[in-house]
């Protein structure tokens, strides 16, 4: 028979990620006293934990770590503080009232919490959902299943490699697999640049003798037992060429892992594909919050904890008012392209929204961002340069003049 427990907390948390583990600790800090965090991976952590690279921690814990160096200081700050984790967890379903379903090796747990924040990350999406086309061989990754498959299981991956995509995920694949002993022969962007700062791109060059081959895609995988090659595409000409490889690292191209919060009936943002929600990570659903990648893809592993701390302390302001509200009837944020997403993507005009995260689908100078309400414009704000797969943040002041009898703000590219 399978055993039942009942477990009561103040506050579930669904992910022991960066942004998880660091609102869990700004919860404890602020006196919520039963703190409950669940992971279903067998360690807490994270994705830095298969990033054995340094570049972890400068913002949020102000000093510089590799990923598992970063991983473990979460963890034990966490601990430190109080907090609950149980790890190899995973949590089934979650109910409107504030309980959750959960199950590990030692049965079934039926939790209450008097609030519910979601910090279940983002993850890259697989060839399959790139619609690649070629054979079906073994030798084909995402970055997280290659850090895994070095970092976490010590298995030998190839000898030539080549990644796709050029943002800041990608370089960190190009080292995982020099790591591994494997040369990354390029980086391939259809885009005209990458996607990253320039020191990275410089380094790889430089230092590793990796290019990043900017206007192409990749068309075709072919191998029977083995990757043997790729076809490549000039977007600009149309011309194919072959590369002989026998690894293909799919890098980037983030999705929110927002299963449990579509299940709930968590409304969900058409740009972002995560929970609509506010600056205080309110979702449709009251009592439920969200936090970091889950919330837009994809920031890196301290922002995002440094947002999923304001959005613990918008918790803990909601919890004092005895008054876990929702975000269903608040304004909407839409864009228009070539802008992406924005987030926060609702507002309450009668709550100052510092600051909006934008992202774009192409390169472009300095512009001005004008927001607009029923056809008339309430706000504009000049942004810098606009780079795809990067954020770009604006003073949200024009937010506060928005109508709540209005309808959406849309915000576009002058």
């Amino acid at each position: 028979m399978t055993r039942h427990n009942e477990i009561d907390c103040d506050v579930l948390v669904v992910g022991a990620g960066p942004a998880g583990l660091s609102a869990a600790s700004e919860l404890r800090a602020l006196g919520v006293v039963r703190v409950l965090v669940l992971e279903r991976e067998a360690q807490a952590g994270g994705v830095p934990r298969h990033c054995h690279h340094t570049g972890f921690g400068l913002r949020d814990l102000h000093r510089l770590l590799s990923g598992p160096s970063y991983a473990d200081e979460l963890v034990r700050r966490a601990l430190a503080s109080g907090v609950q984790i149980l790890t190899a967890t995973t949590v089934t379903s979650l109910e409107k009232n504030g309980q959750a379903h959960a199950t590990n090796s030692s049965g079934v747990h039926d939790i209450t919490s008097r609030a519910v924040l979601l910090a279940s990350g983002a993850r890259e999406r697989p060839r399959s959902a790139r619609l690649v086309a070629g054979d079906r061989p073994p030798g084909v990754f995402t970055t997280g299943q290659l850090q895994q498959w070095v970092y976490g299981k010590g298995l030998p991956v190839g000898t030539r490699a080549l990644v796709i995509g050029a943002e800041h995920v990608s370089f960190s694949a190009m080292m995982t697999l020099r790591h591994a002993h494997v040369k990354p022969v390029a980086l391939v962007t259809d885009l005209e640049e990458h996607q990253s700062v320039a020191p990275f791109a410089f380094a790889a060059r430089r230092f590793f003798g990796v290019p990043v081959w900017t206007s192409t895609r990749v068309v075709a995988i072919n191998g029977q037992q083995r990757v043997r090659e790729v076809v490549l595409e000039d977007v600009r000409t149309g011309a194919h060429r072959v590369e002989a490889v026998d690894v293909v690292v799919f890098s980037g191209d983030w999705i929110p892992d927002y299963e449990l919060a579509r299940r709930l009936g968590v409304e969900l943002d058409a740009g972002t594909l995560g929970p609509a929600s506010d600056d205080g990570g309110r979702t449709s659903v009251a009592s439920f919050y969200a936090a970091g990648n889950l919330l837009h893809p994809v920031e890196t592993a301290d922002v995002a904890a440094l947002r999923a701390r304001e959005v613990a302390r918008a918790l803990v302001k909601d919890l004092a008012n005895d008054s876990t509200s929702s975000s269903h009837d608040q304004i909407a944020v839409r864009v228009e392209a070539p802008l992406s997403w924005a987030w926060p993507n609702r507002f309450d005009p009668l709550s100052p929204v510092s600051r909006v995260a934008l992202r774009a689908k192409t390169f472009s100078g300095s512009r001005l961002l004008v927001a607009r309400q029923d056809g008339r414009e309430i706000g504009r704000e000049r942004v810098g340069r606009i780079v795809p797969n990067r954020s770009l943040s604006v003073a949200g002041a024009f937010l506060a003049v928005a109508d709540p009898g209005r309808g959406p703000v849309t915000l576009s590219l002058g």
